[in-house]
């Protein structure tokens, strides 16, 4: 089968792969018929994180159940499913919480351990657990499937950021980041019922995205000047700051904004050398919680409100290709010419 495949910073190639086969009575194959580019991904493409070369790469996978094992009774083969960026049993004590990305027998997609998900086809461990069936009734309606698939990471991951933030009905939040997390927090803020939701990036047409989705306003400022403007916009600070990026410049932002006595969720994942943001948040009393968003918690209440027509965070998706493409995507999403790569697989 055809795979995405790392090679080192810049370089993604499309090799062929042995098909996965089952190894457990909890596996489940799956063939892949919509996956994406993460801006998470970006990491290691820019050389920012250490991957083996060959190591596979995607995480956010959706498609149809070839074959179970005999242990799997959650899905059939036939099932439409997604799986999250996560695996998980659905049975340990934090699968039990709801924090799957803390499950003691689970792991993560691509370069970080599992197979990854910018293939033909994909062993899901623990199927039982992991695996999301789509109803049947819009298991071929491909405008649904194209909203479905951002809840395998970047919907939810923007949700969690809001839960994270302590958003609720009538507040006002603080959006930092205009990638596909940050536009999925505007969304997710909103949905939550924030009355008031402040988009903050650098890219116009990122900001419109934030502004079509449901922000009230937008900073597009840099450094001190944006700190200054969200200030003013939020007389002082705001109580709900979701930080969806994860560098330096953006959790220092985040410190700046938050009220005392606020709450700042983070997503993004941290990159940073110092940890001196900390201190603005210390001395303000403010909270500080986040983390990898357990995205199996969120599913079915995220997909409801996709299957009636009140969430469609579809709009991320800037720019589609197919498998032999996908090194044209990261490109893309690397070069700032979309927002996010859908990946579609012929069926």
């Amino acid at each position: 089968m055809k795979a995405a495949t790392y090679h080192g910073p810049g370089e993604i190639r499309i090799e062929e792969r042995p098909e996965p086969e089952l190894e457990d009575p909890k596996d489940a194959i799956i063939r892949v018929t919509h996956t994406a580019i993460c801006g998470s991904d970006l990491w290691f493409y820019r050389g920012e994180e250490e991957h083996e070369p060959g190591s596979p790469v995607g995480h956010e996978p959706m498609g149809i159940v070839e074959e179970v094992g005999e242990e799997v009774r959650h899905v059939q083969p036939g099932d439409r499913v997604f799986a999250p960026f996560a695996i998980s049993c659905g049975e340990c004590e934090f699968c039990r919480k709801g924090l799957h990305t803390s499950c003691v027998n689970g792991g993560f997609w691509g370069p970080h351990g599992g197979g990854g998900a910018q293939a033909e086809k994909l062993r899901v461990p623990l199927a039982n657990g992991t695996l999301v069936r789509v109803p049947e009734r819009y298991a071929d309606d491909e405008e649904t499937l194209e909203s479905l698939l951002p809840l395998t990471d970047v919907m939810a991951t923007g949700h969690h950021a809001a839960v994270s933030a302590d958003v609720g009905a009538g507040d006002t939040a603080v959006v930092i980041g205009d990638g596909a997390v940050g536009l999925c927090g505007v969304l997710a803020a909103k949905r939550l019922g924030a009355e008031r939701v402040i988009a903050m990036g650098h890219h116009e047409d990122r900001l419109d995205i934030a502004q079509e989705f449901g922000a009230t306003d937008v900073v597009s400022a840099r450094g001190e000047e944006a700190v200054e403007e969200a200030r003013a916009l939020t007389n002082g600070g705001a109580n709900h700051v979701l930080e969806c990026v994860g560098a330096a410049s953006s959790l220092e932002t985040a410190a700046e904004v938050v009220r005392p006595g606020g709450n700042v969720g983070y997503v993004g994942v941290p990159h940073v050398e110092s940890a001196a943001f900390l201190a603005p948040l210390f001395y303000s009393n403010a909270s500080f919680t986040g983390g990898p968003a357990p995205v199996r918690n969120y599913a079915e209440d995220l997909m409801d409100d996709v299957l009636q027509g009140t969430l469609d965070p579809s709009p991320i998706f800037t720019k589609t290709v197919d498998l032999d493409r996908v090194p044209e995507g990261y490109r893309a999403m690397d070069e700032r010419e979309a927002v996010k790569v859908m990946v579609k697989l012929d069926e």
